[in-house]
């Protein structure tokens, strides 16, 4: 009778002791089966193609080198960027001097690759030379620099036209040749020879 109180006491004992076990043994496969799963994961390879979220690609501008002469305060050649204007240049030579003809350099022009920057002293005449580092006349226009009111003083020009001119040459970069200009509207091949003594370009 003895033999079998112990034995049923340690059937007892031994039911509760499994269930433990069996419980112990299921929540480990299952913390192992997640570890995996965030194993896999993180292993993944990244796709190159994807965009990094660890940090912002830079925009990637073209440089362009500019020289800048005349009444600016350390004139030489100078690293721009292709959306920097002309403003910007003399700035970046320190500005003008107090000898510089201010009136005659448009400002809000956009450089370009070996741009010329010649800013005349107060009391020269003509405007300004800038330039693809050719030969300046400055008795002509030039049209890749002057303003709306020099080019509708020009021969043939109008408001309307001069107003055409400047656009074009904003959207599309500066005149390589007289006959670009044929591509502005309302300019054909009459008003462009009565235009061929009086500008310049480029």
């Amino acid at each position: 009778m003895y033999t079998n109180k112990v034995k049923r006491i340690l059937f007892i004992i031994a039911i509760p002791i499994a269930i433990i076990v069996v419980l112990l043994i299921t929540s480990g496969e299952k913390d192992e089966d997640e570890a995996e799963r965030k194993v896999d994961v993180n292993d993944q390879p990244i796709d190159p193609s994807l965009p990094s979220s660890t940090g912002q690609e830079k925009d990637v501008t073209s440089s362009i080198y500019v020289d800048i002469k005349g009444e600016v305060k350390n004139p030489g050649v100078y690293e721009m960027d292709t959306e920097e204007r002309v403003i910007d240049a003399i700035e970046t030579a320190g500005g003008f001097t107090n000898n510089a003809n201010e009136s005659l350099v448009n400002l809000a022009q956009k450089v370009h690759d070996e741009m010329v920057i010649d800013v005349l002293p107060v009391g020269a005449n003509g405007t300004p030379a800038l330039t693809n580092g050719q030969h300046t006349d400055i008795s002509k226009i030039r049209i890749n620099q002057a303003t709306v009111e020099e080019i509708e003083a020009l021969n043939g020009i109008g408001p309307a036209k001069a107003e055409a001119i400047v656009q074009y040459r904003d959207e599309n970069g500066p005149f390589q040749q007289i006959e670009d200009l044929l591509e502005v509207s309302g300019i054909g091949e009459k008003t462009l020879e009565s235009l061929e003594d009086d500008i310049q370009v480029p």
